[in-house]
């Protein structure tokens, strides 16, 4: 993924294209339907239905060929909270199924503006208790389940996070959060300089960060909401080992990074990596690019350091 003059150009181009997201989302998720392959099209996958207090969730189940762990990956996925969805994420799902040797069910949680903050926390929250709680046909041991979201899934990831230490209704263990949105604004007067640098010319800009952010707020106040902006937590002291992936042209780079810091400071094991000259929504590239096979090997690396030892009991 090296820069070229060419690429630079590409993605100037790319990123000009700018439309009123607020008007156009519906054709935003239609297009991405139309270039993802259906779920159902996906060999070795299965569908879930998990209880929530407002329903029920779809999730989608996706085994590797050979299971090399007990863990199981709690996918939430990115889209700005607005757009995305189980069908779009097949592929890095199962990408990540297969060579993490883990299962892995994506979570359906409702997305804005048809159902605003905090609904996708609230579903991802519900959703990951009835599997703990043995509310489903799928029983997950506490210590085997994984957090696991990009861009704003990581987000919610890192609130459910927040939520179920606030709650104490299940503990969390281990959460990984890929090139996560965690902060509250990223105009001009933003403390993190990657929104500057980053936010115009690498596809996904600074102004439509804030943008989707408007979109999923339902109120002013939720701002400095910790579970809307995580890194508004004032403690965050007692959350779970945490791996961050950035990547070096991203406008959320620098907001990841910050989170990585803070978690350390205050005695959370916290592991970041930045990809160098990757750029926000590398996840979802096939396996055979380089930044992708990299990230998962750091992936496995994390989950088995901080894997729970059957041994220990």
């Amino acid at each position: 993924m090296a820069k070229n003059k060419f690429m630079m150009a590409a993605l100037r181009a790319l990123s000009l294209f700018d439309f009123d997201i607020e008007k156009n989302y519906q054709l935003d998720r239609t297009i991405q339907s139309l270039t993802h392959p259906s779920i159902k099209a996906i060999s070795r996958m299965a569908e879930l239905v998990l209880p929530t207090a407002s329903g029920t969730l779809k999730c989608a189940i996706f085994l590797p060929p050979r299971i090399g762990s007990l863990d199981v990956l709690f996918f939430i996925h990115g889209g700005g909270w607005v757009t995305g969805d189980i069908s779009t994420y097949v592929v890095p799902c199962r990408t990540l199924a297969k060579l993490s040797g883990r299962i892995v069910i994506s979570v359906d949680y409702r997305r804005a503006p048809e159902h605003k903050f905090p609904a996708a926390v609230e579903d991802c929250y519900e959703a990951a208790k009835a599997l703990i709680w043995g509310k489903s046909p799928l029983f997950v041991d506490e210590r085997r389940l994984v957090l696991f979201g990009d861009s704003a899934g990581g987000n919610i990831a890192a609130a459910v996070s927040l939520m179920a230490k606030d709650r104490g209704e299940f503990s969390v263990r281990r959460q990984v959060l890929i090139y996560p949105s965690l902060a509250n604004n990223h105009g001009d007067d933003s403390p993190f300089e990657s929104v500057r640098t980053n936010g115009k010319d690498y596809l996904l800009t600074s102004k439509r960060v804030d943008e989707y952010l408007e979109l999923y707020s339902s109120s002013p106040g939720d701002y400095t909401n910790p579970y809307f902006a995580p890194l508004c937590a004032k403690n965050l002291s007692g959350l779970p080992a945490t791996l961050v992936i950035t990547a070096e042209y991203d406008p959320l780079r620098d907001e990841g990074e910050e989170y990585a810091r803070r978690l350390r400071a205050e005695g959370v094991a916290a592991e970041c990596y930045r990809m160098p000259e990757a750029l926000h929504g590398f996840f979802m590239l096939p396996a055979r690019f380089s930044v992708v096979k990299q990230t998962h090997k750091i992936i496995r690396e994390f989950l088995d350091r901080y894997g729970y030892d059957e041994k220990m009991g």
